[in-house]
């Protein structure tokens, strides 16, 4: 019975740009027919979930129409199995100008997410029209949760292997998000990339059943880790090997890395014009220099 690690060794994907194995699940793996299995039933279930809370939503969109400007549902690119990319639905949140000066990763305590907004976050209801992905075959309803683009470019970069939780369809909740807070810090993307892994890896009908009840209970306002340690979900016990804190390997903030990259990519393409300068200038010194085509 081959696992994720057997066939897509973490090491296949260091040092490598194009040559990286592919983002699908091997046919070998040991729980590829499941994964089959669940992709089929799990569009139906989630088309028969959207009917029945849709008044839910509908309400939800209401009030977050009345308290604040913009519209009440969004959407916003995410990436899917595959590395496709897809649009993903959710209530809104946050403030309409929330991404004036480009994307930036949210926190906990993020200013710019509204005060209906708290409320639909903390009960996850923002994530019900998701169930529009379910239906359409993008998501499921339990699997890694999808990223957006501009986050998996620079994770990929970080994290050796990032991409393997590509290779199934992301999902609504899942194992990492259960055990988990929301990331904050490249650490935390990892222990999370760990759980993931690990419900890839041991995927099963009661297994996912088991998440979806929780999740659904913790809509409900019944929380805490001793419910996720008695309905048999806790897997504090594989993240030993990580923790969240670690005084010898401190750890560097989502956001400062985001920056860092979308500065990187800004100088790569300044350099890149510069280049494209010089390279019309010594083939006619006498022509104007030509713009580079973007």
């Amino acid at each position: 019975m081959l696992t994720i690690e057997d066939l897509l060794p973490e090491a296949a994907y260091a040092n490598q740009e194009d040559s990286s194995p592919p983002l699908a699940l091997p046919r070998r793996h040991r729980r590829y027919r499941y994964f089959v299995r669940k992709n089929r039933l799990e569009r139906i279930v989630g088309t028969g979930l959207l009917v029945i809370t849709a008044p839910v939503i509908g309400i939800c969109w209401a009030i977050v129409r009345l308290t604040s400007k913009g519209p009440g549902i969004f959407r916003q690119k995410r990436v899917g199995r595959g590395g496709d990319l897809f649009w993903v639905y959710k209530l809104r949140t946050m403030r309409i100008d929330a991404e004036a000066n480009g994307p930036q990763w949210s926190s906990g305590r993020d200013p710019r997410i509204t005060s209906v907004g708290h409320v639909l976050r903390k009960l996850h209801l923002d994530e019900l029209p998701q169930l529009v992905n379910v239906m359409r075959g993008e998501m499921a309803l339990v699997g890694p949760r999808p990223e957006r683009p501009e986050f998996v470019d620079f994770l990929r970069e970080e994290i050796a292997g990032y991409e393997r939780r590509l290779i199934v369809r992301p999902g609504i909740t899942g194992l990492a998000q259960i055990n988990l807070p929301p990331d904050s810090d490249l650490r935390s993307v990892e222990r999370k990339q760990t759980l993931d892994l690990e419900h890839i890896d041991h995927a099963n009908a009661w297994l996912d059943l088991r998440m979806i009840l929780l999740t659904a209970l913790r809509v409900c306002f019944l929380r805490g880790q001793w419910l996720t340690y008695c309905m048999g979900l806790d897997r504090s016990d594989r993240l030993k090997h990580l923790p969240a804190t670690n005084a010898n390997s401190p750890t560097v903030s989502l956001q400062e890395l985001l920056e860092t990259s979308q500065r990187r990519k800004e100088w790569a393409a300044t350099s890149a014009d510069v280049a494209w300068e010089q390279s019309v200038a010594r083939i006619d010194p006498a022509s104007p220099i030509a713009v580079r085509p973007r």
